[in-house]
């Protein structure tokens, strides 16, 4: 995660320190790809969870699938752990630390257009 946070600074913000380096031909594509790079790796990581970013009844609707499948594995002995043991809190963490945090960072390369804005205010909402 970290590895993935610097090359994201590195790409949507400015220079460390204020210096910037001499811009040519070159550094521009190269940046160019690179945003492209990080934006298409954050679209496919927000494809895994695009449901928690939506209205409330889809999220609702697909959290409760996946918490069924998760307690139909731990009854049919295929998972060691009941998610209904803290999932309330999992869920917590997982808005506040993964699911909030792509959704500003979708909100900030503007790759969704105003759609952006509206991933995170739905991000927000449901948790």
């Amino acid at each position: 995660k970290a590895l993935r946070n610097k090359r994201w600074d590195k790409a949507f913000h400015t220079a460390e320190n204020g210096v910037i380096s001499e811009i040519t031909e070159a550094a521009i594509e190269e940046d160019r790809n690179m945003k492209a790079t990080i934006v298409i790796e954050h679209i496919i990581q927000a494809s895994d969870v695009a449901h928690t970013m939506q209205h409330w009844h889809i999220y609702q609707k697909w959290n409760e699938r996946l918490f069924d499948e998760m307690f139909s594995a731990f009854e049919c002995g295929r998972s060691a752990t009941n998610p209904a043991d803290g999932w309330y809190k999992g869920e917590l963490w997982f808005f506040d630390n993964y699911v909030i945090p792509l959704a500003k960072k979708l909100d900030e390369c503007g790759v969704f257009g105003v759609a952006s804005d509206e991933c995170l205010f739905n991000a927000i909402e449901n948790r």
